[in-house]
């Protein structure tokens, strides 16, 4: 997905580039973006019509991929090692629209053992909290 796929009225806001896709997976989700300063782990995505649930909103499947994508990337900046999440966790608290922009704010809070436990905070417009991610990754071995 490029970001010409975006619909003319959605302009990705300032500081944030498309992200690199991996994997067979990830292109079916976005474009998601990821913020191009140095330290700045937050990853962005317009909610789009094929992000949706049939109530209108950001499907809590698509939210959780979002979130999972977010988490993986604040582990490798982290540990410069991929990993596996071995457990992700979701607290929704507020429907997030089509074409809203939604940010994943991560932050690691420890790296032991090969065993990374990271939350993230999900914002519509980088400042209104809709849902909270909880995480635990495990690192590999190759870098």
């Amino acid at each position: 997905m490029r970001e010409s796929d975006l619909p003319d009225h959605l302009n990705v806001p300032g500081g944030f580039a498309l992200a690199k896709s991996r994997g067979k997976f990830t292109p079916h989700n976005g474009p998601v973006f990821q913020a191009s300063a140095d330290g700045d782990l937050r990853s962005g995505l317009f909610v789009l019509d094929r992000h949706c649930n049939g109530m209108g909103f950001l499907h809590g499947g698509m939210a959780s991929a979002f979130a999972d994508r977010s988490l993986a990337v604040a582990v490798y900046a982290a540990t410069h090692k991929m990993s596996v999440t071995l457990k992700l966790t979701l607290q929704f608290y507020e429907t997030v629209r089509l074409h809203d922009w939604l940010e994943a704010h991560p932050r690691v809070l420890s790296t032991a053992d090969g065993i990374v436990q990271v939350v993230a905070e999900l914002r519509v417009d980088g400042k209104k909290l809709v849902a909270r991610a909880d995480a635990t990754f495990r690192t590999l071995r190759r870098p």
